[in-house]
């Protein structure tokens, strides 16, 4: 990869071909794990690519690293809260992300940097809500390839905490079917309005399991249509977690697919709120002014640009009046931007952003 020039104060990580480079990726949270743990975990670190510089480059140069590398180790910030670290070091330069995602642990000593392996490198969690339905009850579970949690919600979980919030013209009625109508209703509504607000603490893929009578109750009075994945419909009222969990396998099977319809239900979902923007010159602008909460682009996507006449502006290499700094590729970038003020991003697959055009960026509420 060649070098990019920027303006500006912004450090953005050069690609550039002084060798070796070294990219140490790791979980790394202080506040939930022993200091001594830790340090063990980077002197392993450290010692692999001590064994591997010394046995591929010649000393002088395997030490300007080393150096480098065991300086910036000694002065990471154990006070952080964040879950991860990404450091990288090179003869000419160092950086270090402290970063709000799970990784995979991932030691790369190559000719040249990659930010898109942070990304490669993330922890793949197969995470997923359930909501289980009843016209007498509900229960919320927070779901894995292995257990089933159920969150305990400040909402009433029983339609008999209902029973005397009805209007007197309604309980009233003579037919107690009606009754019961109303009482199921105003229940779902309550139901619904708990899991809105669990959705933003738990912003991850959603099924709804139930009777197909409750489930079109359900489907008539929710707000949360857009984040709902699918239905399973059948009596679930007493059924035990690995009867859940195995009455959702045809659904969560091909985790790919649930992801990347969730990632698209996020951007809809989003834009309804308008926090979002897509098109790479609109996400690099809200990215460069630390907007940016999520990033989704396609895996294979670049985008050459040159600097405009302001950090936040860039134009497609093809534009034929701005000759301004080039960028090889502005999707590193603003990937780089993103994790550096915290934010995370995720890869799909070619043409699923293809009303998007191709990348998205879903703005802090």
């Amino acid at each position: 990869m060649t070098p990019k020039l920027a303006s500006g104060p912004e450090e953005m990580l050069q690609t550039v071909k002084y060798m070796p480079c070294v990219s140490i990726i790791m979980p790394f949270e202080p506040k939930m794990s022993l200091k001594s743990e830790l340090d063990y975990k980077l002197k392993l670190a450290i010692g692999k690519v001590d064994s591997e510089l010394m046995a591929s480059y010649t000393e002088d140069k395997a030490l300007s690293v080393l150096l480098k590398l065991r300086a910036l180790i000694k002065n990471l910030d154990y006070n952080t809260y964040k879950k991860s670290i990404a450091i990288f070091v090179s003869p000419v330069m160092e950086k270090v992300f402290y970063l709000d995602i799970p990784v995979e642990e991932k030691i790369i000593i190559d000719e040249s940097f990659e930010i898109r392996d942070l990304v490669y490198s993330k922890k793949e969690m197969h995470k997923y809500l359930v909501l289980v339905l009843s016209a007498k009850r509900t229960r919320i579970y927070l779901g894995n390839t292995s257990t089933f949690v159920r969150i305990v919600s400040n909402v009433p979980d029983h339609v008999a905490a209902y029973k005397n919030d009805i209007p007197e013209r309604v309980a009233n009625f003579s037919d107690p079917s009606d009754r019961k109508e109303v009482m199921l209703d105003k229940f779902l509504r309550h139901t619904d309005a708990g899991l809105g607000i669990l959705l933003k603490s738990y912003p991850l893929p959603l099924f709804v399991i139930g009777a197909e009578r409750v489930i079109g109750h359900f489907k008539k009075i929710t707000h949360n249509e857009k984040r709902i994945l699918g239905y399973v419909h059948g009596n679930y009222e007493e059924a035990t977690e690995e009867e859940l969990r195995k009455a959702l396998e045809p659904l969560v099977a091909d985790w790919k697919k649930v992801k990347q319809q969730d990632l698209l239900h996020q951007l809809d979902t989003a834009a309804g709120n308008k926090k979002l923007v897509v098109g790479m010159e609109n996400v690099w602008r809200e990215a460069m002014h630390k907007k940016g909460k999520l990033l989704i682009v396609e895996k294979n996507y670049i985008y050459p640009a040159h600097l405009g006449g302001s950090k936040d502006v860039i134009y497609s290499e093809n534009n034929k009046g701005e000759k301004n700094f080039y960028i090889k590729d502005a999707v590193d970038d603003v990937i780089e931007k993103i994790f550096e003020n915290g934010g995370d991003v995720e890869f799909v697959d070619a043409d699923v952003l293809k009303d998007y055009g191709r990348i998205a960026l879903i703005l802090y509420y």
